[in-house]
């Protein structure tokens, strides 16, 4: 594994300090080597707090990262101070005004999602599995940005690493869970063989966001699952069966001043 962090970062968002990162640069070994920093992935928890120390410095040096228990919900939480991780709140969407305070989400194959409105100084981070993406967690993640007063037509959003339709198979029970909440999700579905059926998460993130009315949508096209090198996936590992896998982190903060 390479010795430095493998930042992402997207266009639209370059006035924040803000990074998808993958899985190098850390100090975690086997499976979840290097970078790992999932609190619940079964790793040392020693390796997992240097390489969450890591990330932060990574993205935003000075800030504090803060996260959250996902759930592969719905729910998002407005941060205005920092917690510990141990009381985490549940939530897969965190939104702030507040400067020095790094937002950061978790994934291994589910979407993150970051945001910023530059005129409101209004960030946010949303971890968008099929559940929570189905459920309305960017949804969520807009609505709490605009009641600290972002608008949603200023709003930049990118999706970031993420599992690749090509990669994605899923089975007819999936596919009409989507046509059922709205026939147009058909688009992201392309066939597969028989009985199954390739989803487009990116695709369908960016309809919900500009169905939301967000402004700019930037989908940065990394595949999870094929890029073993660059990232972890739970796919990858599960049809490997693996014992466990690693986690990278996404994150996003207002500028520190």
């Amino acid at each position: 594994m390479a010795d430095t962090a493998d930042v992402a970062r997207a266009e639209g968002l370059a006035a924040f300090p803000h990074g998808f990162l993958g899985r190098t640069g850390g100090v975690s070994t086997g499976v979840a080597a290097s970078l790992n920093v999932g609190l619940g992935s079964g790793d040392d928890e020693a390796a997992v707090a240097e390489n969450r120390r890591r990330a932060a410095q990574a993205i935003a040096p000075g800030a504090r990262l803060v996260g959250v228990y996902q759930t592969h919900s719905a729910t998002c939480v407005t941060v205005t101070e920092p917690w510990a991780d141990d009381a985490r709140p549940e939530a897969d969407a965190l939104v702030t005004d507040r400067p020095g305070l790094l937002l950061g989400v978790v994934t291994a194959d589910c979407a993150p999602v970051l945001f910023a409105d530059r005129t409101a100084g209004v960030v946010g981070a949303a971890h968008a599995g099929w559940k929570g993406a189905l459920g309305g967690v960017t949804d969520a993640a807009v609505a709490a940005m605009v009641a600290l007063g972002a608008r949603p037509d200023r709003i930049a959003a990118a999706i970031g690493p993420t599992i690749a339709q090509a990669s994605y198979e899923v089975d007819d029970a999936f596919c009409d869970r989507f046509l059922g909440h709205d026939p147009a999700n058909a688009a992201c579905f392309a066939p597969g063989r028989a009985a199954h059926w390739q989803f487009d998460l990116p695709a369908y993130l960016a309809r919900r966001l500009v169905h939301a009315g967000i402004g700019a949508v930037e989908r940065l096209g990394l595949d999870t699952y094929s890029q073993e090198a660059r990232y972890f996936s739970f796919r990858r590992s599960t049809h490997r069966h693996e014992a466990a896998y690693g986690r990278q982190i996404s994150a996003i903060s207002l500028p520190l001043a």
